[in-house]
């Protein structure tokens, strides 16, 4: 996990310093990753507790809009949302979707668009 951790950290910094991703998206994807070890750090601890839990489409959907690496460390670390084959598949599938998203922002349209919502966020 931590490999995989590292080496997608790596290619986003590989990323940035070929002016091809904004470091507005790196601190995005670092701070997605952190919400979601948080979330699954409190969804384990609510497991064992007997209390409230965070929904899987939460967690799903927190890993579909980057926060992907933090949650796999987490289910690494953690052994949360490890062993259930349903969970795994769908959170592999928000990978690929979050990885191909990520593809398409390096194209030409994709970077158009990106560079467009982050003016607009700064703005506004």
């Amino acid at each position: 996990s931590v490999s995989l951790f590292i080496g997608f950290s790596c290619l986003l910094y590989l990323l940035f310093i070929s002016r091809l991703l904004p470091i507005e998206l790196i601190g995005f994807y670092a701070t997605m990753s952190v919400l979601a070890f948080i979330v699954y750090a409190k969804d384990k601890s609510a497991a064992e507790w007997g209390k409230w839990r965070v929904s899987e489409s939460t967690l799903h959907t927190i890993s579909l809009a980057g926060g992907w690496p933090g949650a796999y460390l987490a289910q690494s670390y953690l052994r949360h949302k490890s062993k259930k084959v349903s969970f795994r598949i769908t959170y592999w599938v928000t990978v690929i979707i979050n990885c191909g998203t990520l593809w398409w922002l390096i194209t030409p349209g994709g970077s158009f668009w990106l560079q467009n919502v982050i003016k607009n966020i700064n703005t506004g």
